[in-house]
């Protein structure tokens, strides 16, 4: 089978440049899908995991949270960009019809997540803790490779900054919603891991079959050869120096992000020492996703209209840096409090103004799947790194303070970095 070199004039919709402005309908219902997603990804790590953890290995559960999260995250480096590769490939035809190459992605993820969650609930070792989040973890970010490719695919330039904003609320506000589900609505650990499955459906499954999704015309998929698909992994810096610079400022923010997030139940109730760590988090979570709601969009619609990314992405990294600085050097509970509100405000700028630039930065629109899926291994490699270094500064280099301390300053170098891309202004 050979493939055809498109060119301009013979791209499908699939593969074009899209130019007509999504519509409010449409925004609504990929905000669902990632609220979905990310609660099914967060709520588990913020307060699920770390109570069944703490119930079934009392005395280690820094270091056994930390193998869970760490190989959880591991999985998610390698499922996302192959997902997304093989949603690039996707030519799906049924009783006559054909489909488009993400919503087969989106829809399954959820559906085999959700289950993955259910079985999750009945776990009472670490190896099987371990295992079904694993499980998750593939399959959540199977659905994210889809979710995220859906930009670049229907959301014209002009408009990505505006809509990545509504996008990027969801990776907050659902930590919000799902640490009140499993919380205040329902009770029980297992209940809870039960409520975020029934949650992705009802919240994914609708942008699935409600929005449009161009086939890919055979003629076009690439040829599949699994040497070539894993190769094709490796995207060259010395060919493509802007995208190489985008995932490495991505992988030190969120390597920041992860530092910081990972022990946030435990440093509330070792460091800061609330009497009542998780209605306290759920607090800090809700000022976080209150800080970041009231700056993702209309950042991202000022980087529209400028047509300026880099700016933006600066300034988020210095209110996340002095954010850090803030819990590093007074440990308390006011100063938490002022922290998560800045927190929130400058990670919702970055979130949607990152996320519009490195749009621009792909290398071809027939591997925007698989190449916004390595992008996606600097969201998910720092879960695996955060672990790595978090637990022995938490225990033998100076506790909390140092923690925020580093993730002060990783975050701060990433964002500055971002000078480095050349061809986005």
């Amino acid at each position: 089978m050979t493939t055809v070199d498109p060119t301009p004039t013979s791209l499908p919709a699939a593969l074009a440049e899209p130019t007509a402005p999504v519509r409010r309908g449409w925004i609504a219902l990929i905000f669902s899908a990632n609220l979905g997603v990310w609660m099914a990804f967060f709520t588990p790590i913020q307060v699920l995991l770390p109570q069944q953890i703490e119930r079934i290995a009392p005395g280690d559960k820094e270091a056994m949270l930390a193998v869970v999260t760490g190989v959880g995250a591991l999985a998610a480096v390698l499922a996302n960009p192959l997902a997304g590769a093989l949603s690039d490939r996707t030519c799906l035809r049924l009783a006559g019809r054909e489909f488009g190459r993400r919503h087969v992605w989106t829809a399954g993820g959820a559906l085999l997540g959700a289950l993955a969650l259910v079985l999750l609930a009945e776990q009472r070792t670490v190896l099987g803790v371990t295992l079904l989040w694993v499980a998750a973890q593939v399959c959540f970010n199977a659905m994210l490779a889809s979710l995220t490719a859906a930009i670049p695919d229907r959301v014209p330039v002009a408009q990505r900054g505006g809509v990545s904003g509504w996008v990027g609320i969801p990776q907050a506000l659902g930590l919000v919603l799902g640490a009140v589900l499993v919380t205040a609505v329902v009770t029980g650990n297992a209940a809870g891991y039960r409520t975020i499955a029934l949650a992705v459906l009802v919240l994914a499954l609708p942008f699935a079959l409600l929005t449009g999704d161009d086939p890919l015309p055979r003629a076009h998929r690439p040829v599949f050869r699994l040497r070539a698909l894993l190769t094709s992994m490796w995207i060259s810096p010395r060919r493509h120096p802007d995208f190489a610079w985008a995932w490495f400022t991505r992988f030190l923010v969120q390597t920041g992000n992860a530092l910081g997030t990972l022990y946030l139940l435990y440093f509330l109730t070792d460091g800061v020492r609330v009497p009542d760590p998780e209605g306290a988090l759920l607090v800090l979570i809700l000022l976080y996703t209150l800080g970041m709601m009231l700056t993702a969009v209309v950042a991202g619609r000022l980087s529209d209209r400028s047509g300026r990314r880099k700016v933006f992405v600066i300034t988020s990294g210095l209110i996340m840096a002095v954010a850090a600085t803030l819990l590093a050097v007074a440990p308390v509970w006011p100063m938490a409090v002022v922290a998560a509100l800045l927190l929130g405000a400058g990670y919702g700028v970055y979130l949607s103004v990152d996320a519009a630039l490195i749009t621009q930065v792909l290398p071809r629109a027939t591997d925007r799947a698989k190449d916004l899926g390595v992008i996606n291994i600097a969201n998910s490699a720092p879960q695996v790194l955060g672990p790595a270094l978090s637990a022995p500064i938490v225990v033998h280099l100076g506790g909390y303070p140092t923690l925020y301390a580093v993730t002060a300053a990783v975050t701060l170098l990433g964002s500055a970095l971002v000078v480095k891309i050349r061809s986005v202004p």
